[in-house]
């Protein structure tokens, strides 16, 4: 069995060695700041009713504010990942290394779009007490607004995994990363991609669900990206 070795290819390869030390430094910084922001955001929404949860909210109003602050880390962390990776595998096939960048820049996009919510409701919480509190009718009304339902599973989660499963497969087919970390990150992301699109859609996933199917994607993701930090990458194997 060939050994995997990078192979050097002057600037070019020094484009793709820095792409890759920037890639996994940005892979442990959106695991770590991830899961604190979904810690702080458990206690904010530890309630049932609207009413509780806004009530919470305005008693949580700094984690909310320091989560906000980790939601612009984590979009920022999306196109990070997204130019990156896109740099990486763009030349084992240029079209697919794009529909991958678009799914990572979606998901960076919704991400941003969940901060406005949050922000409003920590707003919210505070005018409905105090001198010149809003009245009760129009506390409800917005209150209703802020909290309607949202889909059970994030759109940037579904993004993630479609453009994760894409670049670990340019990994693998172009013997990128060594071929078990890149089977890895297939399985994990592609069992993603399968799992959350029939969760929105309602279709019972059994054991699939919840933070379960988080772990796979996690331990792929860490290992990958201490292998990017250490080692690199190679050129794709069609060069």
């Amino acid at each position: 069995m060939a050994r995997w070795e990078p192979r050097e290819h002057g600037g070019v390869d020094m484009t793709r060695t820095t792409n890759a030390r920037i890639a996994g430094f940005t892979f442990l910084f959106y695991s770590a700041i991830g899961i604190c922001g979904d810690l702080l955001m458990r206690r904010a929404f530890g309630v049932e009713g609207d009413a509780a949860t806004l009530a919470r909210f305005g008693e949580y109003a700094a984690d909310v504010r320091i989560d906000v602050l980790i939601k612009v880390l984590e979009v920022f962390s999306a196109l990070v990942l997204a130019v990156t990776l896109y740099g990486i595998t763009r030349d084992e096939d240029h079209e697919l290394a794009m529909l991958a960048l678009v799914c990572r820049v979606a998901e960076g996009v919704f991400l941003a779009l969940s901060i406005p919510s949050y922000l409003g409701l920590v707003w919210l919480a505070k005018a409905g007490v105090g001198p010149g509190a809003l009245d009760s009718s129009t506390t409800n009304a917005l209150r209703t607004f802020m909290l309607m339902p949202v889909p059970s599973v994030p759109l940037s989660t579904i993004f993630f995994a479609v453009g994760s499963t894409i670049f670990s497969y340019l990994f693998l087919r172009g013997r990128i990363v060594p071929v078990a970390i890149a089977w890895m990150g297939v399985f994990a992301s592609g069992l993603l991609a399968v799992a959350l699109p029939l969760q929105l859609a309602g279709v019972p996933t059994g054991p699939l669900h919840g933070y379960y199917q988080w772990l796979p994607a996690l331990v792929s993701q860490t290992a990958l990206a201490l292998w990017l930090l250490v080692k690199g990458v190679a050129l794709p194997a069609t060069r």
